[in-house]
């Protein structure tokens, strides 16, 4: 009967630093069963001599390139480029197993290309669902508390700015146009949201961007809404959609989702701590968000089917917003729903916001299911 056979000794050339200067030693290291011995080249042909066991030795991981390196207690270093030897007393000792897969990976290039390509689709999935799920998820657990602030910080940015000028429509008007907002936010509005309507015009002179004919609801619950909107509509019914279409962007918190999108991962930040000192130092960021990204297909979607849905309640048809969506489209007062071109399936398909046609389809498909 024999006993365990030892494995051979393991002997290594390299330099080797003592851990006292930044002296560079010419020398070699011996590994025999558990014990390791360092032998350092000093002046005159003197030797030193250092032992340790192996459970004391650190080998760091390997680097496609680089010397190997092993580590000794006191701050002795050695480096090798005999990475054979290093691998084999990697095997034997069980170090570095996991890593030393990633390098073989990584030593041949069609693997070190299949994980770049994987890494790739990752990041792109990331940015085109994580990001956007991140943003939804924000936007749900967003305070109250910051959704106040981001109506105030926003209205004062536009009104400041000279974007928005005092409506000129008549007291009587405004108070007509109010009522039937409260209707609707009674009606299709969530709860907890302070809705207000702000009726603005705008066009005034010397505005940085005319916003003209248009509707856009703030995180909060506040609706602002154009004198040149409503010069546009045709009757208050059309004005109604429109209004319960806003309220499903509030109620969906789609601007804040957007905004959080836009902006990347910071305001998350701002979302779970709630914190308001730095909600009001990024409002500013809301209204540019909103008035030049628009909505997402899925967002406009869903305000639709809030716009519907109360448009069915009301008055049976969803026609009055697929009129007024067909006026806004075309610029044309005396346009219709069916004057407003399809996109091409082109176009559909690098279309990130859906086209005004799409929409009315869909108004259509809400009325159809509720007859």
């Amino acid at each position: 009967m024999t006993g365990p056979v030892s494995p051979s000794p393991i002997r290594l050339t390299g330099t080797a630093f003592d851990g006292r200067s930044s002296r560079r030693h010419d020398a070699t290291l011996e590994v025999s069963g558990s014990c390791v011995t360092l032998r350092l080249d000093g002046e005159g042909g003197a030797e030193t001599e250092t032992h340790w066991t192996l459970e004391q030795v650190g080998i760091e991981p390997p680097i496609p390139g680089v010397p190997r390196v092993l580590r000794f207690p006191g701050g002795a270093r050695f480096e090798t480029r005999d990475d054979a030897a290093v691998t084999a007393l990697e095997a034997r000792d069980g170090r570095n197993r996991a890593l030393g897969g990633v390098r073989r990976l990584e030593a041949r290039w069609w693997t070190a290309l299949g994980a770049l390509g994987v890494t790739l689709a990752l990041v792109a999935a990331f940015v085109v669902f994580g990001i956007p799920a991140l943003a939804r998820g924000a936007a749900a657990a967003t305070p109250r508390a910051v959704l106040a602030t981001f109506d105030r910080e926003t209205r004062e940015f536009l009104e400041q700015g000279g974007y928005l000028a005092p409506t000129r429509l008549s007291q009587a008007r405004q108070a007509e146009l109010r009522a039937a907002f409260r209707q609707v936010t009674r009606e299709a509005g969530g709860q907890g949201y302070t809705y207000r309507l702000l009726l603005r015009d705008g066009e005034p002179q010397g505005a940085p961007l005319q916003l003209g004919a248009n509707a856009f609801a703030l995180p909060g619950g506040t609706v602002v809404m154009t004198d040149q909107l409503v010069a546009l509509a045709r009757s208050d019914r059309e004005l109604v959609g429109v209004l319960a279409h806003e309220v499903g962007h509030v109620t969906g918190r789609h601007g804040l989702a957007g905004v959080y999108q836009g902006l990347g991962l910071t305001l998350l930040t701002v979302a779970v701590t709630g914190d308001l000192i730095s909600a009001g130092t990024f409002a500013a960021a809301v209204p540019a968000t909103l008035l030049r990204n628009g909505y997402s297909r899925a967002a406009e979607t869903a305000a639709d089917e809030v716009a519907g849905a109360y448009l069915m309640r009301a008055y049976g048809t969803t026609r009055p917003l697929r009129a007024v969506l067909a006026r806004l489209e075309t610029g044309d007062r005396d346009a219709r729903e069916n004057s407003v071109e399809e996109s091409s399936a082109a176009e559909k398909l690098l279309q990130t916001h859906p086209g005004t046609a799409d929409r009315i389809e869909h108004l259509r498909e809400i009325e159809a299911r509720g007859r």
